[in-house]
C-alpha cells in the first residue's frame, strides 16, 4: 500500500468525498458517517470485527448445529447465536480461551437458562469446527454450566378464573386447550381441525416429536366447540385456533396478552407455560398419567411440572399380633 500524500490524519483505506467518509475495501465504498467523529467510531466498530471471527464460524456452523432439531430450537438456537456474535465480535476463533467462555457466563449469571443455552450453542460451533479442523481446541470443555432452581410455581383455580375473566375471548380459549391437553402452546396454536378426531385431539409434538392423541372429555369438547366459533366464517379454516381472517395466532403475541391479563387480574409471577406444569399436576391428582399426558419418556421429566404442594395424609403399618 502506497503512503498517503494527503489526508494523512485519516485511518488506512478511509477516504472522504462527497461530504461524507467512506471505508474503500476490495474495490467496495463502505459509507462511515457525515463527519469524521461518527466515522472513526463506525470505522473502529467495523475493523473490530475479524472477517475470518468468530462471528463467520458461527455462521458457516449454525446451520449444520440447527439441521434436525426442532423449530423451536432451531430459533432457539439462532437467537443465542446473534448473541454470541455481539459477545465474541472482536474475537478469531482460536484466540478463545476457557477462561473467556467462563467470563461470559457470569456476565449471564442472573439468567441461568439463556447462559447455558449459550454455552450449548458455543459448544457445538467450537466441535463443528474442530471436527473440520478449523480450530485447534474447544474453549467449552470442562466449563460448567450454571445451576438453575426448578420452577415451582403453580397457578391456583382461583388465579386461573381471575386471569380467564381478564382475557379475551380466544385468549380463552387458548387457555382452556392449554390445560384441558396439557401440551405446549406452539402445539396447541398448530392444531389442525384434520386433527380433531374420534377419540380425540392428535399431537405431534414439535419438540420432540412424540406423537399422542388427548382422548375428549365433555369439557374437551366444549372448548373446541367455542374455538371454532370465534375463527370466524373461513369456509377453509385449516387451524383451530386463528385471527378472523383465517391467520395463524402468533406465539409471542399470544404470551403478551397472557401476561398482560394475568397483570391485570393481579396475579403475579405466572407465564403461560405454567398452564402445562397445573395441567399435569391436576392430572395426577385426580389419578391419570402426567407423563404420557405431557409426552415425556422419562418420569423425572415430568417431576418437574408437577408442583402439588398439599400435605400428603400417610399411612403407617399396623402392629402385627405378637
Amino acid at each position: 500500500m502506497r503512503p498517503r500524500t494527503k489526508d494523512r490524519h485519516l485511518p488506512a483505506c478511509v477516504y472522504e468525498k462527497h461530504g461524507a467518509f467512506w471505508l474503500v475495501k476490495k474495490g467496495k465504498w463502505q459509507r462511515l458517517g457525515p463527519d469524521l467523529h461518527s466515522a472513526l467510531i463506525e470505522y473502529a466498530r467495523i475493523v473490530a470485527v475479524p472477517e475470518d471471527g468468530v462471528s463467520a464460524l458461527i455462521d458457516k456452523a449454525l446451520p449444520h448445529i440447527i439441521k434436525g432439531k426442532a423449530p423451536s430450537t432451531g430459533t432457539q438456537y439462532t437467537h443465542c447465536a446473534a448473541l454470541l456474535k455481539d459477545i465474541f465480535a472482536e474475537f478469531k476463533p482460536n484466540q478463545v480461551r476457557h477462561g473467556d467462555v467462563v467470563q461470559m457466563m457470569d456476565a449471564k449469571s442472573g439468567t441461568g437458562a439463556l447462559a447455558n443455552r449459550l454455552l450449548t450453542v458455543l459448544k457445538l460451533t467450537y466441535q463443528w469446527a474442530l471436527d473440520r479442523g478449523l480450530v485447534e481446541t474447544n474453549p467449552c470443555i470442562s466449563v460448567k454450566r450454571l445451576a438453575q432452581i426448578p420452577r415451582d410455581r403453580l397457578i391456583t383455580a382461583r388465579e386461573y378464573g381471575a386471569i380467564y375473566a381478564k382475557a379475551a375471548p380466544w385468549l380463552q380459549c387458548v387457555m382452556d386447550l392449554c390445560y384441558l391437553t396439557g401440551q405446549r402452546i406452539g402445539d396447541v396454536l398448530s392444531i389442525k381441525r384434520t386433527n380433531l378426531g374420534d377419540e380425540g385431539i392428535f399431537f405431534e409434538q414439535q419438540k420432540t416429536g412424540k406423537r399422542l392423541i388427548v382422548g375428549w372429555t365433555p369439557e374437551l369438547r366444549t372448548a373446541v366447540e367455542r374455538a371454532k366459533k370465534l375463527s370466524g366464517p373461513v369456509a377453509d379454516m385449516q387451524y383451530l385456533i386463528t385471527t378472523r381472517n383465517g391467520r395463524l395466532r402468533a406465539h409471542t403475541n399470544v404470551w403478551r396478552s397472557f401476561k398482560d391479563a394475568a397483570e391485570s387480574a393481579g396475579v403475579l409471577n405466572v407465564t403461560l407455560h405454567d398452564l402445562r406444569a397445573m395441567s399435569g399436576t391436576d392430572a395426577e391428582i385426580q389419578g391419570n398419567d402426567p407423563t404420557t399426558l405431557l409426552g415425556h419418556t422419562d418420569r423425572r421429566t415430568t417431576q418437574t411440572y408437577l408442583r402439588d404442594k398439599t400435605t400428603k395424609v400417610v399411612k403407617g403399618p399396623r402392629q402385627k399380633a405378637g
